[in-house]
């Protein structure tokens, strides 16, 4: 059986949770995982197996035997690691967004497509298995043509101020999630956007420079519709749902539950609350789409999620922070 050797860049939260996913793939080894805390993150590492730490990636690159590599580090390093994997002929798995500039991004993705790897982008939610239900009903004509896309994403509570002041804004940090899946199930590309946004929840995030509620609204090349509602403060927990609807019919997806049992009693109806994090609700997906970068490798097939879905989605990112600075549509164009 032929194995993958990987090397994983960042063992931050998500770092982590990728490393856990990946020691029970028969078909990979970690070899080594980077960290500027490197001392902090090697008790973990050893725990699962992980016996080379170090704190400069650049070990990871040049090491002749590390064949792939996962980035899981701060967005503003994405390019220069990319960059110099595709230079040293690694494929590439890349956390979101690729950056926060969709020029840099574009650089990155001809020094990947220069070099012959792979990139595949972590918009995980492609590989939940209903959210793919969605995408395979669309696609398959069953409700006609998409005439409204509806995305709910709201997250339990907000991220800490200095994540926010890092994170690139509500529109890349959160959103991005979002415009990849609008794409995704319409099967069409977004061609204007139009965003309204403001705090509601924490008058420290607008101090930061960003908002924490948003209503958006896009056009698709194909005559489509989208409406996205995102919020930081879900006080019920994660409200992930999604509906198309379409000359035949609709499909819907409603927010997993840790159960579905529900009780009916004189007092009324109840049920469990919605999973309160994306690590729970989106658990499998993580899974799959782990699994399906390897297979990809392993067996040279085209990869689910590539580099331009990143730049698109990064595009309309881009398109609806101006639009909420300008207050009016903005049009997505090939230059944008």
């Amino acid at each position: 059986m032929k194995k993958i050797t990987i090397g994983i860049i960042g063992a931050g939260r998500i770092g982590r949770l990728h490393a856990k996913n990946i020691i029970h793939i028969p078909e990979v080894r970690i070899k080594t995982i980077s960290d500027l805390f490197a001392d902090s993150a090697r008790e973990w590492a050893s725990k699962i197996g992980i016996e080379n730490v170090v704190a400069d990636y650049e070990e990871i690159l040049i090491d002749s035997e590390i064949e792939a590599i996962f980035i899981c580090s701060p967005t503003d390093t994405h390019i220069p690691i990319i960059k110099r994997a595709a230079e040293e002929g690694k494929h590439i798995f890349c956390e979101k967004p690729i950056s926060f500039s969709v020029e840099d991004t574009e650089i990155a993705l001809a020094a990947v497509e220069k070099a012959g790897v792979k990139l595949q982008i972590g918009f995980n939610r492609r590989f939940d298995r209903n959210l793919l239900k969605v995408r395979n009903t669309v696609e398959d004509g069953v409700i006609g043509e998409p005439h409204i896309v509806k995305i709910t994403s709201r997250d339990p509570a907000p991220p800490s101020i200095e994540y926010i002041e890092k994170s690139g804004g509500l529109f890349f940090d959160m959103s991005i999630h979002d415009f990849d899946m609008a794409r995704y199930v319409s099967g069409s590309e977004v061609v204007e956007v139009y965003a309204n946004g403001g705090n509601l929840i924490d008058p420290e995030i607008e101090k930061a420079g960003d908002i924490d509620t948003a209503v958006i609204t896009l056009k698709f090349e194909n005559g489509a519709i989208g409406i996205i509602d995102n919020s930081r403060k879900a006080v019920y927990g994660y409200d992930q749902r999604v509906e198309v609807f379409g000359s035949k019919g609709s499909i819907t997806v409603e927010n997993d539950r840790p159960t579905s049992a529900e009780i009916s009693t004189e007092e009324g109806v109840f049920k469990d609350k919605v999973k309160y994090f994306f690590l729970e609700r989106y658990k499998d997906a993580y899974i799959t789409e782990t699994y399906a970068f390897i297979d990809s490798i392993l067996h040279n097939k085209p990869l689910l999620c590539t580099g331009n879905d990143g730049l698109q989605a990064e595009k309309i990112a881009k398109a609806a922070k101006q639009s909420l600075v300008e207050r009016r549509p903005v049009k997505i164009t090939s230059e944008t």
